[in-house]
């Protein structure tokens, strides 16, 4: 694990678990750490973990995913295990506030932060950048797009754990990498469930804008900063 901001004698604080790559280049590396490094103006601590096949090269990670479930092992299992055992240390400790934590992820990162969101009904908000939500629609798993491990993974068994959530998401109007219909139809899988639990005015959002970078999936920097902005303001961080 590794974090950013106050250190933790300074007590409980706010806090983000921010997914992309490794833990420290998560945290470290321009660009992917932008938005974590936007969270410093708030008074919280953003921590982050190695996602899983990232001890590879980050072209490495999605094919390493589709070859565990190719050997019929679940890539994401002990990863989440690891996640939930280091977040229920760090409430136990007092180090988190419990109600002024986040989930934050890029890309596949975002897949994860769903994921996590799940174990943690204290999960405030989920944050996303160029999202993906559903392993079946990667290159990686053409040919396992049927896989039991594949379907079961997919954000829509989520709505049910994530519908009373503050989430946002931020997509390219043209991502080819992840779909930015899938985005869409996970969203409105979301908010029909907010709806049918009499939550009216649901606090799930979708910010569509131009597509950039190979396979419209980049994220700019001001997207960036424009989602931790949100996710400071919705766990009520103050500034530092």
């Amino acid at each position: 694990m590794e974090y950013i901001g106050p250190d933790l004698s300074a007590g409980p604080l706010p806090a983000v678990f921010y997914f992309a790559l490794s833990a420290k280049d998560s945290l470290f590396t321009a660009p992917f750490n932008q938005p974590a490094q936007a969270l410093l103006q708030y008074k919280l601590r953003v921590f982050s973990l190695t996602l899983p096949g990232h001890h590879l090269p980050p072209n490495d990670a999605l094919p390493f995913w589709a070859a565990e479930v190719a050997a019929g092992r679940d890539p994401l299992a002990d990863f989440l295990k690891t996640a939930a055992d280091t977040i229920s240390g760090l409430l136990d400790r007092h180090i988190i506030i419990p109600n002024a934590f986040g989930v934050m992820g890029l890309s596949r990162g975002a897949f994860i932060a769903a994921h996590v969101a799940a174990l943690f009904p204290t999960v405030k908000a989920v944050l996303g950048f160029a999202p993906l939500t559903r392993l079946d629609y990667a290159s990686e798993f053409q040919d396992l797009h049927n896989h039991p491990i594949v379907q079961k993974s997919s954000l829509d068994h989520l709505v049910p754990a994530l519908y009373n959530r503050h989430i946002r998401l931020y997509i390219g109007n043209h991502d080819m990498r992840v779909g930015t219909d899938h985005s869409f139809a996970w969203m409105k899988k979301l908010a029909d469930a907010a709806w049918d639990h009499r939550i009216r005015s649901s606090p799930i959002e979708l910010l569509i804008g131009s597509s950039l970078g190979y396979q419209g999936h980049g994220t700019s920097e001001e997207v960036f900063t424009s989602g931790a902005e949100w996710l400071g303001k919705t766990l009520g961080a103050s500034h530092a």
